[in-house]
């Protein structure tokens, strides 16, 4: 994962490769909160794929890119 300030830096550091996804920095803490959240819990149990999955459509990161199966 890489931080940019915009798209026009993605696009310099890019130089004309194709770039993946980019997302903002405000829709990156709600996914790395959503993902994550309980974590700490004791009795944690890793998600299903489609408990992740439901969490990225939620935050409108659909497409190819954001498919998990």
């Amino acid at each position: 994962m890489l931080v940019f300030r915009s798209e026009d830096h993605v696009a310099r550091w890019l130089a004309g490769r194709a770039g993946g996804a980019t997302i903002s920095i405000s829709t990156l803490a709600e996914l790395a909160e959503a993902w994550w959240w309980d974590r700490l819990d004791p009795s944690w149990q890793p998600h299903t794929l489609e408990h992740n999955q439901a969490i990225l459509d939620r935050l409108g990161l659909v497409g190819e890119f954001w498919r998990l199966d």
